[in-house]
């Protein structure tokens, strides 16, 4: 039985051109990962923003449908002082299908607070669940 020993390959001088080093392939995807989440993390920050907590909040207290081509939705709005606020109800069927909209400004009082709206919701179908699909900003 023959024994041989695993070596390093010896490569004839100026055949093969030089050998890169491995350290400089490790830096690239470093700097990559870091610059990416770097990214990442401000477009997170951006858009929390834009569109994350908000002083406008609204609950549902309830809904009321008066015939099958509208839906009368209640909910309150918490509004900053000195603020109005656009809210978007929506009415939608048995299945979950949207089958009604409505845009709505709401003014609150001096000192800001919680103002309770009645809102008429004109829709396609019967109606069978009111939503507030959000508030925000007026103007």
């Amino acid at each position: 039985m023959s024994e041989t020993h695993a070596t390093a390959p010896v490569f004839p001088p100026g055949r093969y051109g030089r050998r890169r080093e491995g350290g400089r392939r490790r830096l690239l995807p470093i700097v990559a990962t870091v610059i990416f989440g770097v990214g990442i993390t401000g477009l997170t920050y951006a858009y929390y923003e834009k569109y994350g907590q908000t002083d406008y909040t609204a609950d549902i207290i309830g809904w009321n449908i008066p015939s099958d081509t509208e839906m009368v939705v209640e909910f309150r709005v918490r509004v900053p002082s000195g603020g109005a606020a656009m809210c978007m109800v929506r009415a939608r069927d048995y299945d979950g299908f949207e089958v009604g909209r409505q845009a709505v400004t709401v003014r609150v009082p001096e000192g800001g607070g919680a103002v309770e709206v009645r809102q008429p919701v004109r829709t396609e179908s019967k109606a069978s669940v009111g939503d507030v699909m959000g508030c925000r900003a007026a103007g």
